[in-house]
């Protein structure tokens, strides 16, 4: 009685299988690391962004605060009540 399984043939295949399906799971694993890499720089770029965004507002506050113009006169009024809350709130912590 002959066999037609080759077991060296099967351990072979396996082992390709095993070999191809790790590779792919490496690949996947430094896909997702490099992505990963690539969204936090991304997020650093946007927090870089949004500082200098705050920065230029405040330089544009404190050289047109007498002046700020028609589009801005909301937001010059909201920091001015803004800040006439805080200087009230401090008075208030300095009573207690």
């Amino acid at each position: 009685m002959e066999s037609n399984f080759d077991i060296k043939s099967f351990v072979s295949k396996v082992g390709e299988t095993v070999s191809v399906k790790g590779k792919e799971v490496t690949d996947k694993a430094k896909d997702f690391a490099e992505k990963a890499n690539l969204k936090s720089q991304i997020r650093t770029c946007e927090e870089v962004i949004k500082k200098n965004y705050i920065e230029i507002g405040k330089l544009y506050y404190e050289s047109h605060a007498l002046e700020p113009g028609e589009d801005y006169e909301e937001y010059f009024r909201a920091i001015a009540n803004a800040k006439n809350a805080i200087n009230e709130l401090e008075d208030k912590i300095d009573q207690i």
